[in-house]
């Protein structure tokens, strides 16, 4: 077994230290080889040690400035570390360079709304939606940017999709009450849905806050 297959099936099993030593000796055979930084990168991603990981990540993309396994893997370690802006940058790249993937144009959305820069962001969740339209993730992200820019009518859409596709999704019933409460005068489907919330998930604290709110301002009328 070659050592860069050898790692990646430590690390999968949560080996590290072995992960470890796998790339290191495929990175020494094959100095010239990105790949084997790539993993580096990423089994040290996945223990915690950003500055190793930031590293490896970088000298692969000395030796191959189109390694988009590189750009992303170095993206999710900003990401992961509040580093939206840089992460954004890279996500860009490594789409730029041919990752047609969901996740890369979900974070790359993710990464310009925590930014600051939703309208950005939008058309980067749309695109993930559009090439992994049953990811619940997405779906549900892309759906909350729309209500927050007050495209109402399309994050409506959205998550009632959401909903349909996984009837006991918690945050799709609040998302999708809250778009009726401050958008429509259909209360009724607002305490429906926000209900349905904090039903499935009794600890969903903010569902059934909102939820008090409606009912005590029809009381008081």
């Amino acid at each position: 077994m070659k050592y860069n297959e050898l790692g990646i099936r430590s690390l999968q099993q949560g080996e590290y230290e072995k992960a470890i030593e796998a790339f290191v000796k495929a990175a020494e055979q094959e100095p010239d080889n990105p790949i084997g930084y790539i993993n580096l990168g990423n089994v040290f991603t996945a223990v915690g040690d950003v500055e190793r990981a930031e590293r490896f990540f970088q000298k692969a993309l000395t030796l191959d400035e189109e390694a988009v396994a590189a750009y992303y893997g170095l993206a999710n370690l900003y990401y992961n570390n509040g580093r939206f802006d840089e992460a954004a940058k890279l996500y860009e790249k490594a789409v730029r360079n041919g990752m047609e993937q969901a996740d890369a144009y979900f974070m790359l959305g993710k990464s310009l709304e925590r930014d600051g820069n939703d309208k950005l962001a939008l058309p980067y969740l749309q695109r993930g939606l559009e090439l992994d339209p049953a990811d619940l993730e997405i779906k549900l992200s892309y759906g909350i940017l729309l209500a927050k820019l007050e495209l109402f009518t399309e994050a409506e859409k959205v998550l009632r999709e959401l909903v349909e596709q996984d009837p006991d999704h918690p945050d799709a019933h609040y998302n999708l009450g809250m778009v009726y409460a401050v958008s429509t005068d259909r209360k009724e489907d607002a305490l429906l849905h926000l209900e349905r919330a904090f039903t499935i998930e009794p600890d969903h604290v903010q569902s059934r806050y909102i939820y008090d709110m409606i009912k005590k301002g029809d009381e008081s009328k």
